[in-house]
């Protein structure tokens, strides 16, 4: 009831129905309670590991949330992004969109860990990274919901998924709406996922050209960016500046306020918010009620948790989650 209740109040009544019709014909489907009794202590194992690896490093947070959007957008929420090489596949892990920037996978390896002491052989790689995700965003200081859990893990992987399934940080507004149209994400799901960089950090290689060659940005900002990117590429190329020049390590709606301002610090960001665009009012509208971008931001977590989740007899339950039993 609990569940039906949420859904509602954070979904269409028409997504709600249609996922009813989805999950009705299947074995299995995802339900928030789906370990109670296979695995009781699993969220607090969960989290006690995230809130460890936070404290160490607070960019950590934003590693996990990204890793969990990452997996997701490659062939479903499967835990493939964690798959390592072999002699059969290349993964997901050195496609452009991940090589020398996608982290948090020794922090996975520790929650791993932890929770196959507490219930071997029962919880998916997929499901921890879809509950580190929701206890960073949470530790750092944004909204917590309950998360919908039972997805089973991948046996391969596919780097060219990786390459061409995510979208990079030059993309311009309409080839973002269309990425996330085509995983069933509407543009107001875009808008309140990409506020997921209200943490984390980018490398200058992924905002060297915006800080140099747009227009649409404020000049303060770029030249403080510029300072730590150099304008010749091979020169500092992985220096890393905030991608909320706010509030960097804490959860808020800071980054709409940047993008208002034209404080975006990617490319891709700041299309959110652009002279008129089709998402300028979204935008603001989040800048000015953060509690709007709250519940929205839970509502796309939890509808991008749901793509082409593994369930029932499909995949595995990996006993490592950086290579298939």
């Amino acid at each position: 009831m609990a569940s039906a209740l949420s859904c509602l109040s954070k979904l269409s009544l028409t997504w709600c129905l249609l996922l009813v019709c989805l999950q009705g014909s299947t074995k299995a489907q995802l339900s928030t309670d789906f370990y109670s009794k296979s695995c009781p202590n699993l969220f607090s194992t969960v989290k006690s590991t995230v809130h460890s690896a936070i404290m160490k490093e607070a960019r950590m947070g934003a590693s996990l949330l990204r890793l969990f959007f990452h997996d997701c957008f490659v062939n479903g929420c499967d835990g493939s992004v964690l798959l390592d090489d072999t002699s059969s596949f290349r993964g997901e892990k050195n496609a452009v969109p991940n090589r020398n920037s996608a982290r948090g996978f020794d922090v996975v390896d520790n929650i791993k860990s932890a929770v196959e002491k507490a219930c071997p052989g029962v919880v998916s790689c997929a499901d921890i990274l879809a509950i580190a995700a929701r206890d960073s965003v949470q530790i750092l200081g944004g909204p917590e919901w309950d998360v919908k859990l039972g997805r089973r893990d991948a046996r391969t992987t596919s780097q060219a998924a990786a390459n061409n399934g995510i979208p990079p940080p030059t993309s311009n507004l309409n080839r973002l709406i269309s990425r996330f149209s085509a995983l069933g994400l509407s543009t107001r799901d875009l808008v309140a996922l990409s506020g997921g960089h209200t943490i984390g950090q980018a490398r200058c290689t992924s905002f060297r050209a915006r800080i140099y060659n747009e227009s649409n940005i404020d000049r303060s900002f770029a030249q403080t960016r510029q300072r730590t990117c150099p304008r010749a590429t091979g020169s500092g190329d992985n220096n890393l500046a905030p991608l909320d020049i706010q509030t960097p390590t804490y959860f808020d709606n800071s980054y709409f306020k940047n993008l208002v301002n034209q404080r975006g610090l990617l490319h891709s960001d700041q299309q959110l918010f652009n002279s008129g665009g089709s998402t300028d009012s979204i935008v603001r509208g989040y800048s000015n009620d953060p509690r709007s971008f709250g519940s929205d931001f839970i509502a796309a977590m939890i509808k991008m948790g749901d793509i082409s989740p593994l369930t029932g007899s499909k995949g595995e339950i990996r006993k490592n989650c950086r290579r298939v039993n």
